[in-house]
């Protein structure tokens, strides 16, 4: 996967660059997940793949299915990557844009999984304490796994804080044979 992130990366920069110059984050945030759906479908792939087809008629296949959702600069980004045999990085360029726009929007979205529903009182300090402590505004998704036996899972960027009953007993645990 690093792999991947380091050939997606300048032109995830690159969209972004432009994308903020043109003052359209959200629409070239649209754009790229759309043209990441259509990548990731399977016939798209095999496209994608096929050595017979030139990076010319690989983008006019690709902008056929997609154009529609795609502005001119969107388009002209296509054909660069397909171009640069790139088209199969859309996913990772999708998801590294998203990540340079949350960044420069100074937002974080943040998963929550419980043990059961929260109330609004409960998502409300959730979101709050968050924000605090990341400095950002939180955007917070909750789901429910009942699976859990009490407690919470939260998911923000890379950091995960684990406050289910059984995390905090596997702490204890440790703790007690170290």
């Amino acid at each position: 996967m690093a792999e991947l992130s380091t050939l997606a990366r300048p032109y995830a920069k690159a969209a972004f660059s432009y994308a903020q110059q043109a003052s359209d984050l959200a629409g070239w945030s649209a754009a790229l997940a759309t043209a990441a759906a259509v990548s990731q479908s399977e016939k798209v792939r095999e496209l994608l793949e096929n050595p017979q087809l030139t990076s010319e008629e690989r983008a006019g296949k690709f902008l056929s299915i997609c154009s529609d959702d795609l502005s001119d600069s969107g388009k002209n980004f296509i054909r660069l990557l397909a171009e640069n045999n790139r088209l199969p990085l859309l996913p990772e360029i999708s998801a590294l844009f998203e990540e340079l726009k949350a960044k420069a929007e100074a937002t974080l979205d943040v998963e929550v999984v419980s043990a059961r529903a929260l109330s609004d009182a409960q998502t409300q300090q959730i979101t709050q304490a968050l924000s605090k402590k990341f400095e950002r505004e939180v955007h917070l998704h909750s789901s429910v796994d009942e699976g859990l036996l009490g407690g919470a899972i939260i998911r923000a960027g890379d950091t995960v804080i684990d406050g289910t009953v059984r995390g905090r007993l596997a702490k204890l645990a440790e703790a007690m044979n170290s």
